[in-house]
């Protein structure tokens, strides 16, 4: 049976118009549900409001230190992706955050923390590696 997938973000006013949707393939759609896992917070979205990932609790915490913080996100995406992620399985998820120096209009200078995120894991439909990479940066939340 084959599947349609659609791409991200939907264009509304061709569902409105009964007009066909802009399709993708299975790596694609699952690239698009991870980064839409990526970007939501906890309570987002009124159908379940564990949909997310704690990205946005850690987005201006300089409490805590970079090692307490990859932790909290790198389990927060592993369990989403158990969670919301049904077409992969042994899934890896790797997370690094670093301090990077971006230079800004007139020679301003910012230092912001860089959430690099690396997923691993297999599609079950074809089981074919899956590989996905995104970073984030935080504080606030940019990419």
């Amino acid at each position: 049976m084959a599947h349609t997938y659609y791409t991200l973000p939907l264009n509304t006013n061709k569902l409105i118009r009964s007009e066909v949707l802009d399709s993708c393939n299975l790596n694609q759609s699952i690239s698009h549900h991870i980064h839409l896992l990526n970007t939501s917070y906890f309570g987002e979205c009124a159908f379940d409001e564990s949909f997310g990932c704690a990205i946005w609790v850690v987005d201006f915490d300089n409490l805590k230190n970079t090692n307490r913080l990859k932790d909290i996100v790198q389990e927060s995406l592993y369990d989403s992706l158990k969670k919301n992620e049904n077409r992969l399985y042994g899934l890896r998820v790797n997370v690094r955050i670093k301090q990077e120096e971006l230079t800004g209009s007139e020679q301003l200078n910012k230092i912001k923390k860089r959430i690099d995120i690396q997923i691993k894991g297999k599609i079950k439909k074809t089981n074919e590696n899956f590989s996905y990479v995104e970073y984030f940066y935080i504080g606030p939340l940019s990419y």
